[in-house]
């Protein structure tokens, strides 16, 4: 049931002034700190190697505009009437996804693609499943405002906070000495702000790749053999240690039955080239994020990685041209290779960094709002209270 919260003096919210684990307080500004950056480039070392370097990563928040972010991501304020939040569609307990083939907004409106996780987001330098964004900033206007989403219009959701027993103050505590905090530039980039602090680099496959090679069992290094192998090629897309590079692929993933075609980046970018094509998505805490693909066509993951070995183009439609990446090819991949791959992508799991749920949001609306009802429980042990 939804309630309202009146802030007394004593119940104010004061935001965090430090950095999330794994980040260091330098002049006020937290920076990502890991063992990776101790490896030269993906180009330095070739693809699929353990010891290889990540990409750029943004950062430089202060920890109140991460803190901040927090609030606004589970806060249900920010939808036209309270029913969604980012972290609707974004559950900590399903990988930052919401377990759902395709997501529901508002009014119960089915989207047209999966939610994608939002684990290590800060190194991606494309948004969306068609690549259509460039910066979280820009990527977060989208769901706010699409009708099909969370429905709102920006000067409502302005109207929303502004009038908040809590959020102008909030807004100047993360914005200091601006006469005017709480903006819409403000509230995605805050929203920016708490994404990138989702951080997962400590799976045991990490720690294997860093030099324990105790950390993985038989089947899971076979697993990562047949994955980085030339005849898988899994690494050549998905590539280690980010598993992804970034980069749109065209690979004829069939859409759910009476689906039409999905025609992705070709939308984005005006090439007919790109049609069926999406971004390669990280496989980082793969296995929390069922059901799989845009539109969650394989509700497995051993019937996503069976795809791949099927034939090239076997699921295009008949009579649609499509450029299908050049990797994807027939591997011929045993039954054992495959359950080997499967076995070696749970080792990719990491949720040692999950941020804490916030018990209460300054909206007093529930922070789970939107969430799978049979999940409720699960996602409140990550609650602060």
């Amino acid at each position: 049931m939804l309630f309202s919260l009146t802030l007394q003096a004593q119940d104010s919210v004061v935001l965090s002034e430090q950095c999330p684990p794994s980040f260091e307080l330098r002049s006020g500004q937290c920076y990502l700190v890991n063992r990776y950056q101790f490896y030269d480039s993906l180009q330095d070392r070739g693809v699929g190697g353990t010891q290889t370097g990540l990409p750029a990563f943004r950062d430089g928040f202060s920890p109140q505009q991460i803190d901040l972010g927090r609030y606004l991501f589970f806060d249900p304020l920010l939808s036209k009437d309270g029913s969604l939040s980012c972290a609707s569609c974004h559950q900590p307990a399903l990988g930052f996804a919401d377990g759902r083939a395709r997501s529901i907004g508002m009014d119960g409106q089915v989207v047209k693609r999966a939610a994608p996780s939002l684990w290590n987001v800060g190194f991606l330098k494309k948004l969306f499943w068609d690549a259509r964004a460039s910066t979280l900033e820009e990527q977060a206007l989208g769901p706010l405002f699409a009708a099909d989403e969370m429905a709102n219009t920006p000067q409502k959701l302005l109207a929303d906070l502004t009038g908040n027993a809590a959020y102008p103050d909030l807004f100047a505590q993360a914005y200091p000495g601006s006469d005017a905090p709480l903006t819409l530039p403000n509230v995605v980039h805050a929203l920016a702000a708490f994404q990138t602090s989702l951080i997962s680099l400590n799976s045991r496959y990490d720690r294997y790749a860093l030099g324990h090679h105790g950390a993985l069992n038989e089947q899971e290094i076979a697993g990562m053999n047949v994955y980085r192998s030339f005849v898988a090629r899994c690494a050549e897309c998905h590539t280690p240690p980010l598993f992804t590079n970034q980069q749109i692929a065209v690979i004829g993933t069939p859409e759910p039955e009476g689906m039409p075609l999905d025609i992705g980046a070709e939308a984005t970018f005006k090439a007919a080239k790109l049609k069926g094509g999406f971004k390669v998505p990280t496989l980082r805490n793969i296995v929390k994020t069922a059901p799989y693909m845009h539109s969650g066509r394989f509700d497995s993951l051993r019937d996503a990685v069976e795809f791949y070995t099927k034939g090239r183009g076997h699921a295009v439609p008949a009579g649609v041209d499509m450029q299908i990446h050049w990797h994807i090819w027939e591997p011929k991949l045993t039954e054992q290779e495959i359950d080997d791959i499967v076995t070696f992508l749970g080792a990719l799991t990491d949720e040692s960094l999950m941020p804490v749920i916030p018990a209460k949001v300054p909206s007093g609306l529930s922070p789970l709002t939107g969430f799978q009802p049979t999940l409720n429980q699960q996602q409140a042990e990550y609650t602060d209270e």
